[in-house]
């Protein structure tokens, strides 16, 4: 079962610009994608993306063309791969959550962003409504939702006696690093045991999941981070393995076997993402183009990895998801 998914806008219209450089750019532009993860990971919303770009005027093959940079490996190439764009000369720069931080350092080139929590917190941006400079794009809840993460898991398995933590140290964003600490705090708050495990890489989350199958963790909590969206697959499938009920933060990772996830909306973010790149490349400044904030939180249930882990999901909390899937 579905809820319609939406996005509101916080602030003011677009408002348009004229630059006597458009008229000399060349005749394709070309929009720099930066993301922090794999191809097949992002597959799923470059559709999205382009639907939004279409509904302004702009479709790939014709009128506008990409340059992709892909950083699989971690965040210590993100700077090089925003140098390569901005020596490449783009006409504006879409960056994902983490990668935003290099895109915005590197360059005055406009840049539209999925930003993973409060972009006026981290210092993005100098308001919703007023972003300034060269960046604006739409921000998600990623690294604000650890504490409801926990309480949904515990909801789901409440007699269990460690809930193991993935985190990944490498995360460049001090939100991801508040958002880890609140889920710490909320459980010393309700008495719950939890194991914060590290990983930055593939084999460390091998080495993870054997430290719970030792610590005999009862349930994992994902932490929002690009890297475990990358390694998707491998964390379903050691969760499955070891029997270890999971929730994560993208619905698309619930369907592809994962058991639960709680998270904004991605393909309607990413496709108002493609609306604002739209908008750019007509010529508006993404000074002042209002921060979009994904207001729409979906709760998403795979019973069908629940049967598989021998595992009973409470009816209250099938009630209040937006999909199950069955």
């Amino acid at each position: 079962m579905k809820r319609r998914a939406f996005i509101t806008l916080l602030g003011g219209a677009a408002v348009a610009w004229p630059l006597a450089a458009r008229a000399q750019q060349r005749a394709t532009p070309v929009i720099g994608f930066f993301s922090l993860g794999s191809p097949g990971a992002f597959a799923d919303q470059l559709p999205a993306l382009r639907t939004g770009l279409k509904g302004e005027g702009f479709e790939e093959g014709g009128n506008v063309a990409f340059d992709f940079r892909w950083l699989a490996t971690g965040y210590d190439q993100a700077r090089e791969a925003a140098a390569e764009l901005v020596a490449r000369r783009v006409d504006v720069i879409v960056a994902t959550t983490s990668a935003v931080l290099a895109a915005k350092a590197a360059t005055t080139i406009p840049i539209v962003a999925v930003f993973g929590g409060d972009p006026v917190k981290a210092g993005f941006v100098a308001s919703l409504n007023r972003p300034g400079a060269n960046l604006t794009g739409v921000g998600l809840f990623a690294f604000s939702l650890g504490p409801k993460r926990f309480e949904l898991l515990r909801e789901l398995v409440p007699s269990t006696k460690l809930i193991a933590v993935l985190v990944n140290p490498s995360q460049p964003d001090p939100e991801a690093r508040s958002d880890a600490n609140e889920v710490e705090a909320a459980a010393r708050a309700v008495g719950q045991q939890i194991s914060m495990l590290k990983a930055s890489s593939e084999g460390d989350i091998d080495f993870a999941f054997a430290a719970m199958v030792q610590q005999r963790a009862g349930a994992l909590l994902v932490m929002a981070d690009p890297m475990f969206n990358d390694r998707r697959q491998q964390i379903i499938a050691l969760a499955a393995r070891h029997a270890i009920p999971t929730i994560y933060e993208w619905r698309e990772i619930a369907q592809a076997g994962g058991l639960m996830s709680y998270g904004s909306s991605l393909p309607d973010a990413i496709r108002h993402l493609g609306t604002y790149v739209g908008r750019v490349l007509k010529g508006a400044k993404p000074a002042d183009l209002p921060v979009m904030r994904a207001v729409k939180i979906e709760l998403v249930i795979n019973l069908k990895t629940a049967k598989a882990l021998g595992l009973e999901v409470p009816p209250t909390l099938i009630a209040r998801a937006d999909e199950v899937i069955e």
